[in-house]
């Protein structure tokens, strides 16, 4: 059974939605405000009303572990709730416990460090619990956004010069991430394009224009956002007609897709709004105005509306 629920007053379009079991959520402006670390006050009641109707909440996010997991402190989220990490390599419960892992090759990643020095910040991020677990070569090329990355990161960043000497075929890589200005890395992705380890490796491009600022994640062949959700619904039972994806950036693009429903936040870029009417994509508030909380109190009505039973959505 699909019903309507309209939402115009919080500033998505009428839309139709169909009955959700699991909803990936984007944390950098999507389910955080600009310029904030606190998710707001509607969205945590939101997210906790999505749980307690049954649906399975997942973050999704370009952030490692360490770097997600407090931000999330003082929520209320179950301890099972599954956190999708650096864009899609590492997916592990809220307590810590590993779900789902890919693994960049070491010397896929030694080549690319030929091929990118120079050119912006290169940081590798390694599948271990204690710090260090960020490496890089040069901190001194880091400014504006980038060295407040680096002052919030310091205890968990090692620098090794040259950056391969710390990439060992023993090493276990999450990902790499290439990060500069808007310029910087579009030559980045020309050159990444044309190397020879083109087609060995992702690329997923992240862009904050307003900072003139792009990261570009490197991970394993066929890791993203979007095959960490199919993987993580899979292992649930649920549909994919089932699931709903929120995000702002490029690096949701395929997770939105993917999904059942997927829903662009109102504060993306102009070039992905226009996107969304061909890609199929719902247009929901921006993250400033509570956007995920308005989906998920849709979802959670429409759960609430339906007879039929949702999974109590453990992993």
């Amino acid at each position: 059974m699909e019903t309507s629920l309209l939402a115009e007053a919080d500033g998505t379009r009428a839309a139709t939605l169909k009955p959700i079991r699991l909803v990936a959520i984007d944390m950098d402006g999507t389910l955080l405000p600009d310029f904030s670390k606190v998710i707001s006050r509607r969205n945590q009641k939101a997210l906790l009303e999505a749980q307690q109707a049954g649906i399975t909440v997942a973050i999704a996010t370009g952030r490692r572990q360490a770097f997600t997991a407090p931000l999330l402190e003082g929520v209320g989220l179950r301890a099972d709730t599954p956190l999708i990490t650096s864009n899609g390599a590492v997916t592990r419960s809220f307590s810590g416990e590993r779900i789902d892992f890919q693994h960049l090759n070491p010397e896929i990643a030694r080549g690319l460090c030929g091929v990118l020095r120079g050119v912006g910040m290169l940081v590798f991020t390694l599948d271990q619990a204690a710090p260090p677990d960020l490496i890089v070569e040069d901190m001194a090329v880091a400014r504006g956004r980038l060295a407040k990355w680096v002052e919030s990161n310091k205890q968990a960043i090692k620098a090794v010069r040259p950056i391969e000497n710390a990439l060992g075929d023993d090493v276990a890589l999450i990902q790499g991430m290439a990060a500069g200005t808007i310029r910087e890395m579009a030559e980045a992705e020309r050159l990444l394009a044309e190397c020879e380890w083109a087609g060995q490796f992702e690329c997923v491009r992240t862009a904050y224009p307003g900072n003139d600022l792009s990261i570009l994640d490197l991970l394993p062949k066929g890791v993203s956002k979007s095959s960490a959700l199919q993987r993580l619904a899979a292992r649930l039972g649920i549909a994919q007609e089932e699931t709903m994806a929120i995000g702002d950036n490029w690096n949701d693009e395929t997770m939105l897709d993917w999904a059942g429903t997927g829903v662009l936040m109102g504060n993306a870029t102009d070039e992905l709004r226009a996107l969304a009417p061909e890609r199929g994509w719902e247009i929901g508030p921006t993250n400033d105005r509570d956007g995920v909380a308005v989906m998920l109190e849709r979802a959670v009505a429409l759960a609430g509306a339906n007879s039929s039973p949702v999974a109590s959505g453990r992993v």
